[in-house]
């Protein structure tokens, strides 16, 4: 077995079997074609079959010299899924990860941003703003409101649809990740301002036919990336000389945080967010301590 065609199998399954999204298997291919250079460099010629413990440890040791703990864990975790689904389809009989150790992490925080941080980046765009003719500052506004309000990740906001719309419910219908779908409540605020996007903004733009359904648009009436979702905050974070380094995530973060810490439901927040496990939720329970302590006050008999 080549390892092109080991890794081409696997990403199938992980489409098909595991039902994750594009951007998920990417991700679990990147360390993999990262050891087939790694491999190729060297001039060791061994096929995913027969590559052994020591290969892999050599490879690990010479790729985690500059990468940080949690980046190390990421790649021994995804090898070792790549070789579980070997050893799976009876290519191979053992992970040559299993004697192979991840670094301690520990439980990574979420960075978050205050409602006063966010206010000020929304205040800071300029509504009047545009790029050959299309209002790029009411959609770049609509952007950031509707990332803090419903909590989206950034590919949930890029792939958003007009039809995903149910605003005389109060509801979005998101896609998220393994293409797994579940319905977000939109507050009023956020439904006009996209309201107006939609019918001032982006009714002048000239849609490319495969993006009449989407929502969110560049000037040449195109999907926005992931990137540019990135760019837009970068720029405005610079504007306001935000002294933080937060993406659109940090606006996912804050969403369950805020909620949280007025006393929200973690619950309620899973699903929301849509967390498959109510573990990953639980993260948000030590960002701000503080609150557990209002909680005991607050509710406790002998507070």
């Amino acid at each position: 077995m080549k390892w092109h065609d080991a890794l081409n199998d696997y990403q199938l399954y992980l489409k098909i079997e595991r039902g994750l999204s594009q951007n998920s298997i990417t991700n679990y291919a990147y360390d993999i074609k990262k050891l087939i250079s790694f491999l190729e460099l060297h001039d060791m010629i061994i096929s995913p079959i027969e590559i052994d413990h020591s290969a892999i440890q050599q490879f690990i040791y010479e790729t985690s010299k500059n990468v940080n703990a949690r980046s190390q864990a990421r790649i021994i975790s995804g090898l070792r899924s790549f070789f579980s689904y070997l050893v799976f389809e009876d290519y191979r009989k053992i992970n040559p990860l299993d004697h192979i150790e991840s670094p301690k992490t520990g439980r990574k925080l979420p960075d978050t941003l205050s409602l006063e941080d966010i206010n000020n980046l929304i205040g800071a765009v300029e509504l009047t703003r545009e790029y050959n003719g299309v209002r790029i500052g009411e959609r770049d506004r609509t952007i950031l409101e509707t990332l803090y309000s419903c909590g989206l990740r950034v590919s949930e906001l890029t792939n958003l649809k007009i039809s995903d719309l149910f605003f005389d419910e109060g509801f979005i219908k998101v896609t998220g990740k393994g293409d797994k779908q579940r319905f977000v409540p939109i507050g009023n605020s956020t439904q006009k301002y996209i309201t107006i996007y939609k019918d001032e903004v982006r009714s002048k733009i000239n849609v490319q036919k495969e993006f009449k359904d989407t929502l969110f648009l560049n000037h040449q009436g195109k999907q926005l990336t992931r990137a540019m979702i990135f760019t837009i905050i970068k720029r405005l974070a610079e504007k306001i000389n935000l002294n933080k380094i937060i993406s659109p995530h940090t606006f996912r973060h804050s969403f369950a945080t805020h909620l949280l810490e007025n006393g929200a439901d973690l619950r309620a927040i899973q699903l929301m967010l849509g967390h498959e496990s109510i573990t990953t939720t639980e993260i948000y329970m030590h960002v701000d301590r503080s609150h557990l302590k209002e909680v005991l006050n607050k509710f406790h008999p002998r507070r």
